[in-house]
Protein backbone atom coordinates (compact mmCIF):
# COMPACT_ATOMS: atom_id res chain seq x y z
CA UNK A 1 0.00 0.00 0.00
CA UNK A 2 1.16 3.57 -0.55
CA UNK A 3 2.92 5.42 2.21
CA UNK A 4 2.39 9.06 1.34
CA UNK A 5 -0.48 11.44 0.84
CA UNK A 6 -0.91 13.29 -2.44
CA UNK A 7 -1.85 16.93 -2.63
CA UNK A 8 -3.74 17.17 -5.89
CA UNK A 9 -2.53 19.57 -8.54
CA UNK A 10 0.50 20.68 -6.54
CA UNK A 11 3.35 18.49 -5.30
CA UNK A 12 3.74 14.89 -4.27
CA UNK A 13 5.81 13.33 -1.52
CA UNK A 14 6.13 9.91 0.01
CA UNK A 15 7.00 11.55 3.33
CA UNK A 16 4.00 13.82 3.95
CA UNK A 17 1.88 11.30 5.82
CA UNK A 18 0.86 7.69 5.93
CA UNK A 19 -2.08 6.87 3.68
CA UNK A 20 -4.04 3.65 3.20
CA UNK A 21 -5.14 4.77 -0.24
CA UNK A 22 -4.05 3.13 -3.49
CA UNK A 23 -1.73 5.35 -5.49
CA UNK A 24 -2.83 5.42 -9.12
CA UNK A 25 -0.86 7.06 -11.90
CA UNK A 26 -3.26 7.99 -14.70
CA UNK A 27 -1.19 8.35 -17.87
CA UNK A 28 -2.62 10.20 -20.86
CA UNK A 29 -1.89 12.37 -23.88
CA UNK A 30 0.89 10.83 -25.91
CA UNK A 31 2.59 11.13 -29.29
CA UNK A 32 -0.18 9.81 -31.52
CA UNK A 33 -2.84 11.66 -33.49
CA UNK A 34 -5.29 10.57 -30.76
CA UNK A 35 -3.58 12.77 -28.14
CA UNK A 36 -6.67 14.87 -27.45
CA UNK A 37 -9.02 11.90 -27.21
CA UNK A 38 -6.69 10.34 -24.65
CA UNK A 39 -6.87 13.55 -22.60
CA UNK A 40 -10.67 13.55 -22.70
CA UNK A 41 -10.76 9.90 -21.59
CA UNK A 42 -8.40 10.72 -18.72
CA UNK A 43 -10.54 13.63 -17.59
CA UNK A 44 -13.51 11.30 -17.20
CA UNK A 45 -11.49 8.75 -15.24
CA UNK A 46 -9.98 11.40 -12.96
CA UNK A 47 -13.46 12.66 -12.20
CA UNK A 48 -14.63 9.14 -11.33
CA UNK A 49 -11.78 8.16 -8.98
CA UNK A 50 -12.86 8.28 -5.35
CA UNK A 51 -10.52 10.47 -3.26
CA UNK A 52 -11.18 8.32 -0.22
CA UNK A 53 -9.84 5.22 -1.98
CA UNK A 54 -7.18 6.58 -4.31
CA UNK A 55 -4.21 8.92 -4.34
CA UNK A 56 -4.07 10.10 -7.95
CA UNK A 57 -0.94 11.10 -9.84
CA UNK A 58 -1.99 12.58 -13.21
CA UNK A 59 0.85 12.04 -15.71
CA UNK A 60 0.58 13.78 -19.06
CA UNK A 61 2.68 12.90 -22.10
CA UNK A 62 3.26 15.74 -24.55
CA UNK A 63 2.97 15.34 -28.31
CA UNK A 64 6.75 15.07 -28.55
CA UNK A 65 6.92 12.38 -25.85
CA UNK A 66 7.83 14.34 -22.72
CA UNK A 67 6.34 13.09 -19.42
CA UNK A 68 5.07 15.83 -17.09
CA UNK A 69 3.15 16.08 -13.84
CA UNK A 70 -0.31 17.34 -14.74
CA UNK A 71 -2.94 19.01 -12.57
CA UNK A 72 -5.77 16.81 -11.38
CA UNK A 73 -8.37 19.02 -13.05
CA UNK A 74 -10.83 17.12 -15.29
CA UNK A 75 -12.33 20.38 -16.58
CA UNK A 76 -9.07 21.17 -18.36
CA UNK A 77 -9.24 17.82 -20.15
CA UNK A 78 -12.44 18.44 -22.06
CA UNK A 79 -13.44 19.97 -25.39
CA UNK A 80 -14.10 23.65 -24.79
CA UNK A 81 -15.52 25.87 -27.51
CA UNK A 82 -14.48 23.37 -30.17
CA UNK A 83 -10.88 23.36 -28.89
CA UNK A 84 -9.37 20.00 -27.94
CA UNK A 85 -7.23 19.60 -24.79
CA UNK A 86 -3.47 19.20 -25.08
CA UNK A 87 -0.59 18.38 -22.74
CA UNK A 88 2.21 20.95 -22.85
CA UNK A 89 5.74 20.79 -21.49
CA UNK A 90 5.29 23.45 -18.79
CA UNK A 91 4.73 20.92 -16.01
CA UNK A 92 7.30 19.20 -13.81
CA UNK A 93 9.29 16.77 -15.96
CA UNK A 94 8.97 13.10 -14.97
CA UNK A 95 10.64 9.82 -15.83
CA UNK A 96 9.43 6.29 -15.11
CA UNK A 97 12.56 4.21 -14.77
CA UNK A 98 12.52 0.69 -16.15
CA UNK A 99 13.80 -0.53 -12.80
CA UNK A 100 11.64 -2.87 -10.69
CA UNK A 101 13.54 -1.95 -7.53
CA UNK A 102 12.18 1.61 -7.67
CA UNK A 103 8.51 1.35 -8.79
CA UNK A 104 8.37 5.13 -8.77
CA UNK A 105 8.20 8.29 -10.83
CA UNK A 106 11.36 10.36 -10.83
CA UNK A 107 11.49 14.14 -11.17
CA UNK A 108 14.10 14.90 -13.81
CA UNK A 109 13.97 18.58 -14.72
CA UNK A 110 16.75 20.82 -16.06
CA UNK A 111 19.10 21.89 -13.31
CA UNK A 112 17.55 19.49 -10.77
CA UNK A 113 19.08 16.46 -9.18
CA UNK A 114 16.82 13.50 -10.02
CA UNK A 115 14.69 12.49 -7.05
CA UNK A 116 11.77 10.16 -6.50
CA UNK A 117 8.36 11.74 -6.72
CA UNK A 118 6.07 8.92 -5.70
CA UNK A 119 5.96 5.17 -5.46
CA UNK A 120 3.15 3.93 -7.70
CA UNK A 121 0.86 1.03 -6.86
CA UNK A 122 -0.81 0.81 -10.26
CA UNK A 123 -0.82 2.66 -13.57
CA UNK A 124 -3.99 3.34 -15.56
CA UNK A 125 -2.81 4.00 -19.14
CA UNK A 126 -5.35 5.90 -21.20
CA UNK A 127 -3.15 6.31 -24.24
CA UNK A 128 -4.79 5.80 -27.61
CA UNK A 129 -2.81 4.94 -30.73
CA UNK A 130 0.91 4.33 -31.31
CA UNK A 131 3.44 4.97 -28.52
CA UNK A 132 0.96 4.02 -25.82
CA UNK A 133 -1.76 1.59 -26.86
CA UNK A 134 0.58 -0.54 -28.97
CA UNK A 135 2.62 -2.30 -26.28
CA UNK A 136 5.38 0.29 -25.97
CA UNK A 137 4.29 1.81 -22.65
CA UNK A 138 3.16 -1.63 -21.49
CA UNK A 139 6.72 -2.87 -22.08
CA UNK A 140 8.12 -0.01 -20.01
CA UNK A 141 5.72 -0.82 -17.18
CA UNK A 142 6.72 -4.49 -17.32
CA UNK A 143 10.38 -3.47 -17.03
CA UNK A 144 9.51 -1.21 -14.11
CA UNK A 145 7.55 -3.99 -12.41
CA UNK A 146 4.50 -1.77 -11.95
CA UNK A 147 1.00 -3.27 -12.31
CA UNK A 148 -1.14 -1.61 -14.94
CA UNK A 149 -4.67 -1.69 -16.28
CA UNK A 150 -5.21 -3.43 -19.59
CA UNK A 151 -3.60 -5.89 -21.93
CA UNK A 152 0.06 -6.84 -21.95
CA UNK A 153 2.71 -6.15 -24.56
CA UNK A 154 1.73 -8.76 -27.14
CA UNK A 155 -2.04 -8.26 -27.07
CA UNK A 156 -1.61 -4.48 -27.07
CA UNK A 157 0.67 -4.60 -30.11
CA UNK A 158 -1.55 -7.08 -31.94
CA UNK A 159 -4.74 -5.17 -31.18
CA UNK A 160 -3.19 -1.92 -32.41
CA UNK A 161 -2.04 -3.46 -35.70
CA UNK A 162 -5.15 -4.25 -37.74
CA UNK A 163 -3.24 -6.52 -40.11
CA UNK A 164 -1.79 -8.64 -37.31
CA UNK A 165 -5.08 -8.74 -35.43
CA UNK A 166 -6.88 -9.99 -38.52
CA UNK A 167 -4.43 -12.86 -38.83
CA UNK A 168 -5.01 -13.93 -35.22
CA UNK A 169 -8.78 -13.55 -35.47
CA UNK A 170 -8.83 -15.64 -38.65
CA UNK A 171 -6.78 -18.35 -36.93
CA UNK A 172 -9.47 -18.42 -34.22
CA UNK A 173 -12.14 -19.01 -36.86
CA UNK A 174 -13.81 -15.61 -36.60
CA UNK A 175 -15.51 -14.20 -39.70
CA UNK A 176 -14.05 -10.99 -41.14
CA UNK A 177 -14.47 -8.85 -44.22
CA UNK A 178 -12.02 -9.54 -47.08
CA UNK A 179 -8.99 -7.26 -46.93
CA UNK A 180 -5.62 -6.44 -48.47
CA UNK A 181 -2.53 -5.20 -46.61
CA UNK A 182 -0.23 -2.70 -48.33
CA UNK A 183 3.14 -2.42 -46.63
CA UNK A 184 5.49 0.53 -46.93
CA UNK A 185 7.74 -1.52 -49.22
CA UNK A 186 4.79 -2.53 -51.41
CA UNK A 187 3.85 1.10 -51.94
CA UNK A 188 7.37 2.44 -52.46
CA UNK A 189 8.48 -0.25 -54.91
CA UNK A 190 5.28 -1.42 -56.64
CA UNK A 191 2.41 0.97 -56.00
CA UNK A 192 0.67 0.19 -59.28
CA UNK A 193 0.75 -3.53 -58.57
CA UNK A 194 -0.62 -2.90 -55.07
CA UNK A 195 -3.56 -0.94 -56.48
CA UNK A 196 -4.22 -3.67 -59.03
CA UNK A 197 -4.18 -6.29 -56.29
CA UNK A 198 -6.81 -4.36 -54.33
CA UNK A 199 -9.03 -3.97 -57.39
CA UNK A 200 -8.73 -7.67 -58.22
CA UNK A 201 -9.40 -8.83 -54.66
CA UNK A 202 -12.15 -6.50 -53.43
CA UNK A 203 -15.28 -4.77 -54.70
CA UNK A 204 -16.44 -1.24 -54.05
CA UNK A 205 -16.94 0.36 -51.65
CA UNK A 206 -13.75 -0.23 -49.71
CA UNK A 207 -12.37 1.39 -46.57
CA UNK A 208 -8.73 2.44 -46.56
CA UNK A 209 -7.24 2.56 -43.06
CA UNK A 210 -3.90 3.16 -41.36
CA UNK A 211 -3.01 -0.24 -39.93
CA UNK A 212 -1.98 1.18 -36.55
CA UNK A 213 -4.30 4.04 -35.69
CA UNK A 214 -7.65 4.49 -34.01
CA UNK A 215 -10.55 6.90 -33.55
CA UNK A 216 -11.14 6.59 -37.32
CA UNK A 217 -8.15 8.85 -37.96
CA UNK A 218 -6.96 8.70 -41.58
CA UNK A 219 -9.78 6.45 -42.82
CA UNK A 220 -11.37 7.02 -46.23
CA UNK A 221 -14.41 5.35 -47.76
CA UNK A 222 -13.64 4.77 -51.44
CA UNK A 223 -16.56 4.45 -53.85
CA UNK A 224 -14.62 5.02 -57.08
CA UNK A 225 -11.35 3.27 -57.92
CA UNK A 226 -9.85 6.57 -59.08
CA UNK A 227 -9.90 7.67 -55.43
CA UNK A 228 -7.99 4.64 -54.14
CA UNK A 229 -4.47 6.05 -54.60
CA UNK A 230 -5.19 9.35 -52.80
CA UNK A 231 -6.94 7.42 -50.01
CA UNK A 232 -3.88 5.23 -49.53
CA UNK A 233 -1.69 8.34 -49.35
CA UNK A 234 -4.03 9.80 -46.71
CA UNK A 235 -3.75 6.64 -44.62
CA UNK A 236 0.03 6.58 -45.12
CA UNK A 237 0.29 10.06 -43.64
CA UNK A 238 -0.58 8.34 -40.35
CA UNK A 239 1.03 4.92 -40.84
CA UNK A 240 3.22 3.50 -43.65
CA UNK A 241 1.30 0.21 -43.39
CA UNK A 242 -2.24 0.36 -44.77
CA UNK A 243 -5.21 -2.01 -44.66
CA UNK A 244 -7.89 -1.89 -47.37
CA UNK A 245 -11.12 -3.59 -46.31
CA UNK A 246 -14.17 -4.67 -48.21
CA UNK A 247 -17.19 -2.62 -47.16
CA UNK A 248 -19.89 -4.57 -45.32
CA UNK A 249 -23.52 -3.58 -45.71
CA UNK A 250 -25.22 -4.01 -42.39
CA UNK A 251 -25.44 -2.72 -38.84
CA UNK A 252 -22.46 -1.49 -36.82
CA UNK A 253 -22.52 -3.22 -33.43
CA UNK A 254 -20.12 -2.94 -30.48
CA UNK A 255 -19.67 -5.03 -27.37
CA UNK A 256 -17.60 -4.50 -24.22
CA UNK A 257 -15.58 -7.28 -22.62
CA UNK A 258 -14.32 -7.46 -19.03
CA UNK A 259 -12.45 -10.16 -17.20
CA UNK A 260 -14.44 -11.65 -14.36
CA UNK A 261 -13.27 -10.80 -10.88
CA UNK A 262 -12.93 -14.48 -9.96
CA UNK A 263 -10.45 -15.04 -12.81
CA UNK A 264 -12.72 -17.48 -14.65
CA UNK A 265 -12.53 -15.68 -17.98
CA UNK A 266 -14.13 -12.79 -19.86
CA UNK A 267 -17.74 -11.67 -19.81
CA UNK A 268 -19.54 -9.43 -22.29
CA UNK A 269 -21.72 -6.38 -21.83
CA UNK A 270 -24.96 -5.65 -23.60
CA UNK A 271 -24.48 -4.72 -27.25
CA UNK A 272 -24.70 -1.22 -28.67
CA UNK A 273 -25.41 0.07 -32.16
CA UNK A 274 -24.00 3.08 -33.98
CA UNK A 275 -26.29 4.74 -36.52
CA UNK A 276 -24.66 7.52 -38.54
CA UNK A 277 -26.82 10.41 -39.77
CA UNK A 278 -26.36 13.47 -41.93
CA UNK A 279 -23.33 14.02 -44.11
CA UNK A 280 -21.20 11.32 -42.50
CA UNK A 281 -20.99 8.12 -44.53
CA UNK A 282 -19.37 6.24 -41.67
CA UNK A 283 -18.39 6.71 -38.04
CA UNK A 284 -15.42 8.96 -38.75
CA UNK A 285 -13.44 11.17 -36.36
CA UNK A 286 -15.73 14.18 -36.78
CA UNK A 287 -18.86 12.09 -36.25
CA UNK A 288 -17.35 10.61 -33.09
CA UNK A 289 -16.00 13.68 -31.37
CA UNK A 290 -16.93 16.95 -33.09
CA UNK A 291 -20.41 16.85 -34.60
CA UNK A 292 -21.64 14.46 -31.94
CA UNK A 293 -21.47 17.19 -29.33
CA UNK A 294 -24.20 18.90 -31.32
CA UNK A 295 -26.26 15.69 -31.42
CA UNK A 296 -26.52 15.80 -35.20
CA UNK A 297 -24.10 13.14 -36.39
CA UNK A 298 -24.82 9.82 -34.79
CA UNK A 299 -27.32 7.88 -32.78
CA UNK A 300 -25.90 5.52 -30.16
CA UNK A 301 -28.41 2.88 -29.16
CA UNK A 302 -27.58 1.16 -25.88
CA UNK A 303 -28.66 -1.57 -25.74
CA UNK A 304 -28.95 -2.32 -29.44
CA UNK A 305 -32.32 -3.44 -30.74
CA UNK A 306 -31.17 -6.92 -31.78
CA UNK A 307 -32.83 -10.29 -31.84
CA UNK A 308 -31.80 -11.96 -28.54
CA UNK A 309 -30.14 -14.82 -30.41
CA UNK A 310 -28.06 -12.38 -32.46
CA UNK A 311 -27.13 -10.40 -29.35
CA UNK A 312 -26.05 -13.55 -27.53
CA UNK A 313 -23.97 -14.61 -30.51
CA UNK A 314 -22.25 -11.21 -30.71
CA UNK A 315 -21.42 -11.38 -27.00
CA UNK A 316 -20.00 -14.88 -27.40
CA UNK A 317 -17.86 -13.82 -30.37
CA UNK A 318 -16.64 -10.75 -28.47
CA UNK A 319 -15.24 -12.99 -25.73
CA UNK A 320 -13.67 -15.29 -28.35
CA UNK A 321 -11.98 -12.31 -30.03
CA UNK A 322 -10.75 -11.09 -26.63
CA UNK A 323 -9.13 -14.48 -25.99
CA UNK A 324 -7.81 -14.83 -29.55
CA UNK A 325 -5.59 -11.78 -29.07
CA UNK A 326 -4.69 -12.68 -25.48
CA UNK A 327 -6.32 -9.54 -24.08
CA UNK A 328 -6.41 -8.76 -20.37
CA UNK A 329 -8.78 -6.80 -18.14
CA UNK A 330 -10.92 -5.16 -20.80
CA UNK A 331 -11.50 -4.45 -24.48
CA UNK A 332 -14.16 -3.29 -26.88
CA UNK A 333 -14.92 -5.49 -29.88
CA UNK A 334 -16.53 -3.97 -32.96
CA UNK A 335 -18.71 -5.95 -35.38
CA UNK A 336 -20.89 -5.69 -38.43
CA UNK A 337 -24.12 -7.64 -38.51
CA UNK A 338 -24.43 -8.05 -42.26
CA UNK A 339 -27.67 -8.03 -44.22
CA UNK A 340 -27.23 -11.74 -44.91
CA UNK A 341 -27.05 -12.45 -41.16
CA UNK A 342 -23.28 -12.94 -40.90
CA UNK A 343 -21.60 -11.50 -37.80
CA UNK A 344 -18.32 -10.01 -38.97
CA UNK A 345 -15.58 -8.91 -36.56
CA UNK A 346 -14.24 -5.48 -37.45
CA UNK A 347 -11.57 -4.85 -34.80
CA UNK A 348 -10.55 -5.22 -31.15
CA UNK A 349 -9.70 -2.12 -29.10
CA UNK A 350 -7.49 -2.91 -26.11
CA UNK A 351 -7.81 0.63 -24.67
CA UNK A 352 -11.34 1.68 -25.61
CA UNK A 353 -12.40 5.27 -25.26
CA UNK A 354 -13.43 6.42 -21.79
CA UNK A 355 -14.86 9.80 -22.75
CA UNK A 356 -18.33 10.77 -21.49
CA UNK A 357 -19.79 9.69 -24.85
CA UNK A 358 -17.71 6.54 -25.32
CA UNK A 359 -19.55 3.31 -25.94
CA UNK A 360 -17.53 1.08 -23.59
CA UNK A 361 -18.57 2.69 -20.29
CA UNK A 362 -22.08 3.24 -21.60
CA UNK A 363 -22.49 -0.44 -22.45
CA UNK A 364 -21.29 -1.51 -19.01
CA UNK A 365 -23.50 1.04 -17.27
CA UNK A 366 -26.44 -0.48 -19.13
CA UNK A 367 -25.19 -3.89 -17.97
CA UNK A 368 -25.33 -2.82 -14.32
CA UNK A 369 -21.77 -1.52 -13.76
CA UNK A 370 -21.68 2.27 -13.55
CA UNK A 371 -18.66 4.37 -14.47
CA UNK A 372 -17.00 4.64 -11.01
CA UNK A 373 -17.59 0.93 -10.36
CA UNK A 374 -16.11 0.09 -13.77
CA UNK A 375 -12.96 2.09 -12.98
CA UNK A 376 -12.70 0.40 -9.56
CA UNK A 377 -12.99 -3.03 -11.13
CA UNK A 378 -10.28 -2.34 -13.70
CA UNK A 379 -7.86 -1.14 -11.03
CA UNK A 380 -8.69 -4.18 -8.87
CA UNK A 381 -8.04 -6.51 -11.82
CA UNK A 382 -4.71 -4.80 -12.52
CA UNK A 383 -3.54 -5.10 -8.92
CA UNK A 384 -4.16 -8.84 -8.96
CA UNK A 385 -1.89 -9.46 -11.95
CA UNK A 386 1.75 -10.35 -11.62
CA UNK A 387 4.28 -8.62 -13.84
CA UNK A 388 6.25 -10.50 -16.45
CA UNK A 389 5.07 -13.78 -17.94
CA UNK A 390 1.53 -14.75 -16.94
Amino acid sequence: MPVGAIVKGTSYSREVSTSPRIRVAVVFGGRSTEHAISCISAGSVLRALDDERYDVVPVGITRDGGWVLAADDPDHLAIEGGAFPEITSDGTALVLAGDPTQRGLVVSGPGQAPHELAAVDVVFPLLHGPFGEDGTVQGLLELAGVPYVGSGVLASAAGMDKAVAKTLLAAAGLDQAPYVVITDRDWRLRAEAAVDHVRESLTLPVFVKPSRAGSSVGITKVKDWSDLGPAIETARSHDPKVVVEQGVTGREIECGVLEREDGSGPEASVCAEIVVHGEHEFYDFEAKYVAQSADDATELDVPADLDPQVSDRVRELACRAFDALGCEDYARVDFFVAEDGRIVVNEVNTIPGFTPISMFPRMWAESGLDYPALVDRLISLALRKRSGLR
